[in-house]
């Protein structure tokens, strides 16, 4: 399975993969193929239509859905297998969104690109090998605080000049 945020045209924003099987198995091309086939299922589809469809054939066919979210000029997707919760995945998409919004106060398709590392962050507090942990938005905020705590304490350490004694 994985998570992909693309932006109207479909160029990939980000593409997080949620099984360890995917990450070594999969190569550029197929990536890009993933995507292609993708964007031809969720941009063909019209406004008014449910946000949950079966998978392409490189996504795996009826085994895996494709479910989605356009808000502004970015898509959401995830890809999972047909026995998850289409409401359920709907609703992490909305509070990733949600959480993305509060962390980056606004966010935009720029905060995406800059600050990948971050959002990867976010979501990896969300789901870790495919499966859900945590939707509170509270709690994955605090955790992304403590992070962005614990990185600046460490370059602060870093870049202290050394004191010879």
């Amino acid at each position: 399975s994985f998570t992909g945020l693309a932006n109207q045209t479909f160029c990939t924003v980000l593409l997080y993969k949620n099984s360890p099987s995917l990450k070594t198995r999969e190569s550029e091309d197929i990536q890009q193929q993933i995507i292609r086939e993708t964007f031809h299922l969720v941009s063909k589809r019209d406004e008014n239509v449910c946000n949950f469809l079966e998978g392409g054939l490189l996504i795996g066919g009826s085994d895996n859905k494709l479910i989605y979210r356009h808000y502004a000029t970015l898509y959401f997707v995830f890809c999972v297998d047909s026995s998850e919760s289409e409401l359920g995945i709907l609703d992490l998409i909305q509070v990733f969104v949600e959480t993305l919004d509060k962390c980056f106060e606004n966010v935009c398709e720029l905060d995406l690109i800059f600050h990948v590392d971050k959002v990867h962050n976010i979501l990896a507090e969300m789901v870790m090998g495919g499966m859900v942990l945590e939707t509170n938005m509270n709690e994955i905020v605090t955790q992304i605080d403590a992070q962005n705590k614990l990185e600046k304490s460490e370059t602060f350490i870093f870049q202290s000049p050394r004191q010879d004694r």
